[in-house]
């Protein structure tokens, strides 16, 4: 989820190119090869634009506009755009030795965590700034259920936690086929699951929030084809659900296009 300068990241591209606005066949077949988990191949309903220039950490969805958090030092911030045209109707920035990491909204307030300050930025609606709690560890991708915020560090291990506090109420290890899955990034609920990507892959993963166990997997292989492929950091990353209107938004650091993709089944 880091800069390849900071982090020496290796980007893994994608071998399968998907025409943008092409509504892609779906079909299952296992993740791997060793792997019993279905993987699906998700359609694209719209391609949308989306700033080429943000660093995508987080992204959700509030009463229809995108919320998203963009990382780097200096330029961090989070902001509220519209999905359909990408214009950005006001952003909050955070403090210049942060980087901006995941961001969620609960209930009446935008949690925006920090890489290694260990520190979550909260913001009205208003986008005014509310106050800081501090973690440990790193953060990385945020999302929510009905009480708690659901974070992850990098590891194979998610951790629910208070929202007031931060503090750990409990950890959920990370399983497929009974073996850890490391660098849980973005994070989003979707219809009672765990949606994670996986850094540095074209794969979402679906986590039972119960057992921990992944149970699906959209394989999104192609959609980068819009990435700039110079560029190691660009990778997908970002996960959104607009609940009211049933859509699911995908994109990528510093990619220039926003996909409302539709899972069969889901």
């Amino acid at each position: 989820m880091r800069p390849a300068a900071l982090m020496a990241a290796t980007l893994m591209t994608s071998s399968t190119l998907l025409s943008p606005g092409v509504r892609a066949p779906v079909f299952a077949a296992p993740a791997s090869a060793s792997s019993s988990v279905p993987s699906v191949r998700p359609q694209v309903v719209a391609t949308l634009p989306h700033d080429a220039a943000s660093f995508t950490q987080g992204l959700t969805v509030h009463d229809g506009e995108l919320i998203e958090s963009a990382g780097g030092y200096g330029v961090s911030n989070v902001r509220a755009e519209d999905p359909r045209t990408g214009k950005v109707r006001t952003r909050a920035f955070l403090p210049p030795q942060v980087f901006g990491e995941g961001a969620t909204v609960f209930k009446d307030a935008i949690y925006v965590l920090s890489w290694r300050e260990q520190t979550c930025f909260v913001y009205g609606l208003d986008f005014l700034a509310r106050g800081q709690i501090t973690y440990e560890g790193e953060g990385w991708g945020l999302t929510h259920d009905d009480t708690n915020l659901i974070m992850s560090d990098g590891t194979s291990t998610l951790r629910f936690v208070d929202p007031a506090t931060l503090k750990t109420v409990r950890a959920l290890a990370v399983t497929e086929d009974g073996k850890p899955v490391a660098e849980l990034n973005e994070l989003e609920l979707i219809r009672g699951r765990i949606w994670a990507n996986v850094w540095r892959t074209d794969r979402i993963v679906e986590i039972d929030p119960a057992t921990g166990a992944v149970v699906a997997e959209v394989d999104l292989s192609g959609l980068d084809s819009h990435a700039n492929h110079a560029d190691p950091d660009a990778v997908l990353n970002g996960i959104a659900f607009d609940e009211a209107h049933d859509k699911i938004y995908v994109t990528g650091k510093r990619w220039p296009r926003l996909f409302e993709i539709r899972v069969s089944g889901r």
